[in-house]
């Protein structure tokens, strides 16, 4: 199984890439921009085709070298802070002018492109505009919108799709073994977010607090009651967002311990202890961004909800993404009228911006679940 076979649903990203990798392929250019949803597989593509560059698209020991940035001719920047610092970019770009030191090209990803600022940004513009020979360039990012103007006038895009929950399901049985029934539960659920779908599938702590999440949501019915809701949503984001933070703090740790030599439960020598603690700082200062995404996905789950919803009141004859809710859904679609709960589905919006530009969670919160409440929106 080589990377592109972790991709689903995206048939023709996938040829269009193939064929830049083609020796003489006049589709070949220096610089990419996958855009996709969420979940999609911009990062699978962009790692896929860099390891297809290098010539290691076919052999997974090299493949999960590119993967894990121990192949030298490819970089790849990824993050889980707020944002992507000049610094990092500054270094890439710098990696960039080398040349080539096993492969024909040389490969820079730059994953969540979108959270560079504007000065960083301006940063890679000036590589894009004279970029050097054999170097490619890949970044990702959730649409054309999320990247400066010049960024993308200097880019060829490629446009993810949403696969179907049955492809993601598929990919979810194949790769991880689980009960095909249960995959399809948590595709649907994740809306086709192959990551999220996978966690909810694999992790039976993930799914009850999803759970939770939406129960909290639908059995609001007063303001102090929201109140109350609000900060037990806080406290299950919090939990969540320990939760993955220490799994992939712990495996992070690992392959550090590994790299520099240390066998597993071994003290750290005087001299690397530096780099165990500049990995640790990292790791603290992503918590941050690890709770609001956790905040995010409650959003989401409350947005799939009030879909649900919605389909209900207008007869829309389309299949439900929380069947295990369908009692509660058909109650308050009956209680609510379609505008209340479009007007409910603006609220989550606005949330999901406040908690992207740093507004106080529980605030966003209570906001939030006041204006899903009864005797704010009204009954029927």
């Amino acid at each position: 199984m080589t990377l592109w076979d972790e991709l689903v649903g995206q048939d023709s990203a996938i040829a269009q890439m193939k064929r830049a990798c083609e020796p003489g392929s006049t589709a070949m250019t220096h610089a990419w921009l996958i855009t996709g949803p969420p979940g999609s597989g911009r990062s699978t593509l962009a790692h896929a085709f860099a390891a297809e560059l290098v010539g290691a698209g076919g052999v997974e020991d090299h493949w999960r070298q590119v993967v894990a940035g121990a192949h030298p001719d490819v970089s790849i920047l990824s993050t889980n802070k707020v944002t992507i610092t000049i610094e990092e970019v500054r270094a890439l770009v710098s990696f960039s002018y080398f040349s080539p030191s096993a492969s024909s090209y040389r490969v820079v990803v730059i994953e969540d492109a979108d959270r560079m600022t504007e000065r960083t940004s301006n940063v890679l513009l000036k590589a894009l505009e004279e970029p050097p020979p054999q170097t490619v360039w890949v970044l990702c990012a959730p649409s054309t919108a999320d990247v400066l103007p010049t960024i993308r006038s200097r880019t060829r895009s490629v446009v993810l799709q949403v696969p179907s929950a049955e492809d993601v399901a598929r990919l979810i049985t194949q790769r991880e073994g689980v009960d095909p029934e249960l995959a399809v539960m948590a595709a649907t659920e994740a809306q086709s977010h192959i990551g999220m779908a996978t966690r909810l599938a694999t992790d039976d702590g993930a799914r009850s607090r999803r759970q939770t999440s939406i129960d909290l949501a639908l059995g609001v019915h007063s303001v102090s009651g929201a109140v109350a809701a609000a900060a037990q949503l806080l406290a299950i984001a919090q939990e969540d967002a320990q939760a993955l933070g220490e799994r992939n703090d712990q495996a992070e740790r690992d392959a550090l311990l590994t790299s520099l030599g240390v066998a597993p439960g071994g003290a750290v020598p005087s001299a690397l202890r530096s780099q165990v603690k500049s990995l640790e700082d990292d790791q603290k200062r992503r918590k941050t961004r690890s709770l609001r995404d956790a905040i995010d996905r409650i959003m989401v789950d409350v947005m799939s909800v009030l879909r649900d919803v919605l389909m209900v009141q207008v007869n829309a004859g389309v299949g439900a993404i929380n069947v295990s809710h369908a009692q509660a859904i058909e109650l308050r679609a009956h209680q609510t009228t379609p505008e209340v709960t479009l007007a409910a589905l603006d609220a989550v919006r606005e949330g999901r911006e406040r908690v992207a530009h740093n507004s106080p969670p529980l605030l966003v919160l209570e906001a939030l679940l006041i204006s899903l409440s009864p005797s704010v929106s009204g009954r029927v």
